[in-house]
């Protein structure tokens, strides 16, 4: 059974709508930790749209788990992780403009900044995942560059519109977890992950962790977050039996 990484990132979203105080994403980060969460996930993003330095500071130091910190390869935001050294740093893409992570990491595009940057957290033994696309290309360059793992990106599986598409990223995906355990790179997922659609993901043989955020903070409105968090588990259990 993959375990549950919980991404508290749009509990801050709420927060900074208002530029209050509350919502606090400790609370959350402490909620999912009491009903069974692996790790908390953060975003660091350069613009501050919802996480704070402040947050990262206050989850690393009061929550008893993993930080998984996710963030672009800025010089400002890596001498900040290098800083907090959080358990796992996730390396993403990041446009001011978009949304939400669009894609995977280019890694043949951004390999000499990549090649730069991780070797400043392996020498603070903080391990290196890089958030793909399961392209073959891409995960034979991710064993090059010397990361720990690869997170693949399930947000094209997530997204499609017919089942017959979802079947087609999922076979991408199986392959891409297949090819990456075998040149012996951890592999996670996510993005896009929701109860009804995390099952097929959570089955994949390799699959060690799964990081889910929006669909998650967006349940904990109806039924509360502990609950939000156990329905997740419940449903990663069932998909990987």
């Amino acid at each position: 059974m993959p375990l549950l990484g919980v991404n508290v990132d749009h509990i801050a979203t709420v927060r900074q709508a208002r530029r209050a105080t509350y919502p606090d994403p400790l609370d959350g980060a402490k909620a999912a930790v009491a009903a069974g969460a692996c790790q908390i996930t953060v975003h660091l993003r350069e613009d501050r749209r919802h996480i704070q330095d402040h947050d990262v500071l206050r989850i690393k130091k009061s929550v008893a788990s993993r930080l998984n910190l996710e963030m672009a390869v800025a010089e400002e935001i890596v001498l900040f992780a290098l800083k907090v050294r959080p358990w796992q740093v996730t390396l993403v893409p990041e446009r001011r403009q978009e949304v939400t992570t669009e894609g995977g990491l280019d890694l043949i595009k951004g390999r000499r900044r990549l090649r730069e940057v991780i070797p400043r957290f392996r020498a603070k033994k903080i391990l290196v995942s890089l958030f793909i696309d399961p392209d073959p290309a891409q995960v034979a360059v991710a064993k090059t560059l010397g990361a720990d793992a690869v997170e693949f990106n399930t947000g094209a599986y997530a997204e499609a519109r017919t089942k017959r598409g979802a079947s087609v990223e999922l076979a991408k995906l199986k392959r891409g977890v297949a090819q990456a355990v075998g040149l012996g790179l951890t592999c996670h997922a996510g993005h896009g992950l929701t109860l009804s659609n995390v099952g097929p993901v959570a089955a994949i043989p390799g699959i060690g962790e799964l990081n889910i955020g929006h669909a998650l903070v967006s349940r904990a409105l109806m039924v509360g977050f502990g609950e939000a968090v156990r329905e997740m588990r419940q449903a990663i259990g069932d998909g990987a039996r």
